[in-house]
């Protein structure tokens, strides 16, 4: 895992100035960090660079972040924080279920916005004590390993976003017990509220549609009726 010192991050925004303010503060809070203006430009940066984090906005010309975001899953995992319209629920959604790891709503205060990305950071999977539980679990077909939190069919690796990993290393560490939405959002280093919660449900359908021969019928990541979620093995 990264930390603040070293994490080199990606800010996607059309606006110069934006682009230059949270440039110049991120790395006034000791991030390396690389900026891009539109996601033509960002494609040609990640072609070349791996970053720990992308900061990017929805609203730009050409592409979206919405769009760049589910293009982007397709290939790599990196975190990624996006910048919504205050008040649009809808992108917000949208921008988890193609595969964002949070948002933060615009205007924003930066201390804010620190405070997001050191959660994000906080949530990439360590290295897990394997003595706490079983070190491979079994999903039918697949099988996740807990000590190095990689889930795979075969040998073929299935990729997860930070969020979706955090996710699976809390229900590992928890086999069999049904873990409520408020938990969840307070094991992810989120703020409590209903919407932190409605992002939860967002994630959980994600990870299913990875791990479940039927997401709408799950068997492994299964809903507890008036107590959360619990993920189950063979």
């Amino acid at each position: 895992m990264s930390d603040a010192n070293e994490a080199h991050l990606l800010i996607v925004d059309d606006d110069e100035r934006i682009r230059g303010l949270l440039q110049k503060f991120l790395i006034r809070n000791g991030f390396w960090v690389t900026a891009a203006r539109d996601a033509v430009h960002a494609r040609r940066i990640l072609s070349g660079l791996e970053f720990d984090l992308i900061v990017l906005d929805v609203m730009m010309p050409g592409e979206d972040g919405i769009s760049l975001t589910r293009s982007l899953r397709e290939t790599i995992t990196t975190p990624i924080l996006l910048l919504t319209a205050k008040g649009e629920t809808e992108d917000r959604i949208a921008g988890l279920e193609a595969g964002a790891d949070d948002y933060l709503a615009k205007p924003f205060e930066p201390k804010e916005l620190l405070l997001r990305i050191n959660a994000i950071l906080r949530r990439i999977p360590a290295a897990i004590d394997a003595q706490n539980g079983p070190k491979i679990i079994t999903l039918g077909a697949l099988r996740y390993d807990v000590s190095r939190a990689e889930l795979a069919r075969g040998d073929a690796p299935i990729r997860l976003t930070a969020t979706e990993s955090a996710l699976m290393k809390i229900f590992t560490a928890n086999m069999g017990e049904a873990l409520s939405r408020g938990q969840l959002v307070e094991d992810l280093g989120r703020d409590k509220g209903q919407a932190q919660e409605r992002a939860v449900d967002v994630q959980i359908t994600r990870l299913r549609r990875k791990i479940e021969a039927d997401p709408k019928q799950p068997r492994y990541l299964q809903t507890v009726r008036g107590a959360g979620y619990m993920l189950g093995s063979d």
